[in-house]
């Protein structure tokens, strides 16, 4: 046996994930198509049982895309263009106050979206996902264990010993593991266990949702929307003081939700209570729903400052814990896994040294801060909204009454609307906070790069670069056989990418002659990738013959702005300061 397989027979995996939802599925999946050993293990009996998370951003479908699943998830997605408006009105059959272009798909804003990406949004449910994730994951190699509890966990130098209870016979037994990933969510008891803990605030609100079905198409059918915002009477409770309709599925599968006030007491689950929501929010009385759940969920502002500790990391709703404005829930917990799986599989099949797993929680810690601030502003900014629809003096209009009376006070109530409207394009248009996330962290090198100036809002629009710490901006390229190709597809498959010019020979020499498995160079220009848009001429913002160096996450690590003496020594001193030790082959 080799020194590598002695040590492997000391651990029953390489990595225990706790948790199977969009972070752990993640993990895991991305760790098996690296190929180490993986163990996920989930408390229940199956995977996510509700429709939680279920907008899928442009960065989430790049990641599927460099996992090979992003055909899949479309075709088990709402498409993109049903995503539709998002609506404001009294019922679905009653009158309709207003519209905002969402998720890109207004003539403003889709061009923009269209240009920074190779793919396409989608609206894919919790339990339509997670499947995917965790079915390729086992396909790949992965062990998944269900109706698993996780009991506790201890580390030292060389692994973590994780308990766990197997809950249908009742039989603890301990696993031993080199690395331990708590995915367990918002009431994580392996973060606890770690010694992590969030900062901010529990609870400050809450909604119920009722999951139903009943066909609403003739309703919907010249008006896709997946969220409909229902303004009445009956549903000022709670911050946001709507309800609301989510089509979980076209047009037949949805939730009703409505706001509670949690220091009030628990809310009515009763499902009369919910059938008489639902057909007040449709508007029609004579609506029959099939009410399969009714659930409470709290409103969250809560986020840790450090994802790790030792040999245990976090993340996902573990680590930030958020309302669903800005759709931001499950793609942050994907991206967390993403970022975390390459540098778990680098330092266990000794590419780097630990120092390099120290990058994880110094680049997505503050994406998990920065998601929980913007996912409450969203909601605290329809307080506009209410202004809006309130009664300007005793006896006067309020609510859609107010909208449309034809007096100075329905003038005023109509502009105050168009500004609340304006304001919320950053929720429903944010591509800026999905696509800007900048890494600061030792697994970047900026050498004497000048700050970045965003040009525009930072949250609403994406600014691309191929500045250290930012992800590699996509442009159309074509292969040999006259397709198109995105730059991303050019980076990924677990190594790191040198890109440059037809000039920049010597850049892509060094990276042969390093010899590393890990390390590919592709020349822009060449057969493989001609740049015949002359669009990555536009956006490298280096010369043709200076080089960007790209991780297997697809962010920059590193740029040349042109050819330098000793092309091979200096790839070599980046790659050993990102990794954390000397490369070799």
């Amino acid at each position: 046996m080799t020194s590598l397989e002695i040590a492997d027979a000391d651990f029953d995996a390489d990595v225990l994930v706790v948790g199977t939802g969009p972070m752990g599925a993640t993990t895991a999946l991305t760790l098996a198509t690296y190929g180490l050993r993986v163990i996920a293990v989930n408390r229940q009996n199956w995977l996510a049982d509700s429709p939680r998370a279920h907008v899928t951003n442009l960065r989430t479908m790049e990641i599927l895309r460099s996992l090979g699943l992003e055909h899949e998830a479309l075709a088990r997605a709402t498409p993109w263009e049903l995503m539709g408006d998002t609506s404001f009105t009294t019922s679905l059959a009653g009158w309709e106050l207003a519209r905002i272009a969402s998720f890109g798909l207004g003539d403003q804003r889709y061009g923009e979206y269209r240009a920074a990406s190779p793919c396409r949004m989608a609206d894919l449910p919790q339990p339509l996902l997670e499947p995917l994730l965790v079915e390729t994951a086992a396909a790949r190699g992965a062990v998944v264990w269900f109706n698993t509890q996780y009991l506790s966990s201890s580390q030292d130098p060389e692994g973590v010993d994780v308990e766990l209870e197997d809950r249908l016979t009742g039989r603890v037994h301990t696993v031993r593991v080199r690395y331990l990933v708590g995915a367990d969510g918002a009431r994580s008891k392996v973060m606890a266990d770690a010694g992590l803990a969030v900062e901010g605030q529990m609870h400050r609100g809450g909604t119920v949702y009722a999951q139903f079905e009943g066909d609403l198409s003739k309703y919907m059918s010249h008006r896709p929307s997946v969220l409909t915002w229902i303004v009445n009477q009956d549903v000022t409770v709670g911050e946001i003081g709507l309800g609301l309709l989510r089509a979980v599925r076209p047009w037949d599968r949805w939730i009703a939700g409505w706001g509670f006030d949690p220091e009030a007491g628990a809310p009515d689950l009763s499902v009369d209570t919910a059938q008489e929501r639902i057909r007040r929010f449709v508007g029609d009385p004579d609506f029959e729903a099939v009410v399969t759940a009714v659930s409470p969920w709290y409103v969250n502002e809560a986020w840790a400052p450090a994802y790790s500790r030792g040999r245990v990391f976090c993340g996902g709703d573990a680590v930030h814990r958020h309302p669903p404005s800005n759709g931001l829930g499950s793609n942050t917990s994907i991206q967390d896994g993403f970022n975390l799986a390459w540098k778990l599989a680098y330092v266990i099949l000794g590419r780097a040294g630990e120092s390099l797993l120290d990058s994880y929680s110094a680049e997505r810690a503050p994406v998990g801060e920065q998601v929980v601030r913007r996912a409450n502003q969203s909601r605290r900014e329809y307080a506009g909204l209410h202004s809006a629809l309130a009664a300007e003096r005793a006896g006067g209009p309020s609510g859609a009454a107010k909208l449309t009376a034809q007096t100075p006070e329905g003038a005023r109530a109509r502009a105050d609307l168009a500004a609340v409207l304006h304001l919320k394009d950053n929720e429903y248009n944010a591509l800026g906070i999905e696509l800007n996330h900048r890494y600061d962290s030792d697994a970047v090198v900026l050498d004497a790069e000048a700050p970045e100036v965003f040009h525009l809002d930072r949250e609403v629009h994406a600014q691309h670069t191929t500045r250290p710490g930012a992800k590699l901006p996509h442009v159309w390229l074509v292969d040999d056989r006259g397709r198109r190709v995105s730059t991303l597809d050019l980076v990924g498959d677990g190594v790191f990418t040198l890109l440059t010019g037809p000039s920049g020979r010597p850049w892509a020499k060094a990276a042969v002659d390093l010899a590393l498995p890990y390390l590919k160079a592709v020349v822009v220009g060449d057969e493989e990738a001609q740049d015949l848009y002359f669009d990555w001429a536009r956006v490298r913002e280096v010369a043709e013959d200076g080089a960007v160096l790209v991780r297997p996450d697809g962010y920059v690590v590193w740029r040349a702005a042109t050819a330098e003496p000793g092309a091979r020594d200096r790839l070599a001193a980046v790659l050993a300061h990102v990794l954390g030790r000397p490369v070799k082959d």
